[in-house]
């Protein structure tokens, strides 16, 4: 079997929730995380990274005690903000060490926006912004370099327990950089998630999936329900180059739009991006794939 399509139950209708209700949800349920909900007090602190490149802004996440695996998240497009520190908070409070770089510090500090919530897919000025930020990072080699510096940062804490994997996360643009990472630092990696990853599988000589048999961690790929109606094939050749190296992969379809695991993420068709059911099932997903590789 190339790759493990999971079942998924149907999500909440997206259209019962206005703009305004969903922002105040959001908040009020906590689903970006706090440290409360996992009972664990968190210490915080902006660091900077020293890299082939240059000096990476970043924001480190972990237990007030004691030493925890160590965990790199790969934000999305719009790069490091509160919604993603939001993210590592509700991580760290689970009982890792967190760190979430600034994926553009080639070209800028972070946070190029304080939120996504306003951005407008429909406009081609908007993605025309991006485009070099992610350029920057998506560049070939860029990602390996960095990865390298960021676990060597994890490694150096004295937060981080180092007889431990480390494992990664990414969303979106993050995705296919979970699997470079997971590529570069083979021994020191033990689990990576992507959650609506962006071009895990392409027709170039460079595309994720072809690392497969450079990878020894255990991976997770959660895959967008409108990502895979574009794309129906990608889910199982994805599956079937971690079978075919020896390491399968679990492949599961979200019945959620691209994005659906990010809070702050904007409206679509009048609809929320957000899914909080669904992202919630991600979570779970993540922290049982950190519990059974990292410790």
């Amino acid at each position: 079997m190339s790759s493990l399509i999971l079942p998924s139950p149907q999500p909440t209708p997206a259209a019962e929730l206005s703009r305004r209700d969903f922002v105040v949800a959001s908040v009020a349920s906590g689903l970006a995380g706090t440290a409360a909900a996992a009972g664990m007090a968190v210490t915080e602190s902006d660091v900077t990274i020293k890299t082939p490149d240059g000096s990476c802004d970043a924001a480190f996440f972990h237990p007030a005690s004691g030493t925890h695996p160590g965990v790199l998240i790969w934000p999305d497009a719009f790069g490091l903000r509160p919604s993603m520190r939001d993210m590592a908070r509700r991580l760290a409070a689970e009982g890792y060490a967190v760190l979430v770089p600034n994926p553009f510090y080639r070209l800028t500090k972070a946070p190029v926006v304080q939120t996504a919530a306003n951005f407008d897919f429909k406009d081609p000025k908007a993605f025309d912004a991006l485009r070099p930020l992610m350029g920057s990072v998506g560049a070939p080699g860029a990602a390996e370099k960095d990865a390298l510096a960021y676990v060597a940062f994890l490694d150096a804490q004295p937060q981080v327990d180092k007889t431990k994997k480390i494992g990664t996360q990414g969303y979106c643009m993050g995705g296919p950089l979970v699997v470079r990472t997971s590529a570069a630092v083979a021994e020191r990696i033990g689990a990576g998630a992507s959650f609506h990853g962006g071009g895990l599988v392409t027709d170039k000589p460079g595309s994720p999936h072809l690392l497969a048999p450079m990878i020894k961690a255990r991976m997770i790929f959660g895959v967008a329900a409108n990502d895979d109606e574009k794309q129906p094939e990608a889910k199982d050749v994805l599956g079937s180059a971690f079978a075919k190296a020896g390491n399968p992969a679990t492949v599961e379809v979200y019945p959620a739009k691209h994005g659906w695991c990010v809070p702050d993420m904007p409206q679509e068709g009048g609809e929320p991006i957000y899914n909080r059911v669904q992202a919630e099932r991600a979570w779970t997903a993540l922290l049982t794939l950190y519990r059974g590789a990292l410790g």
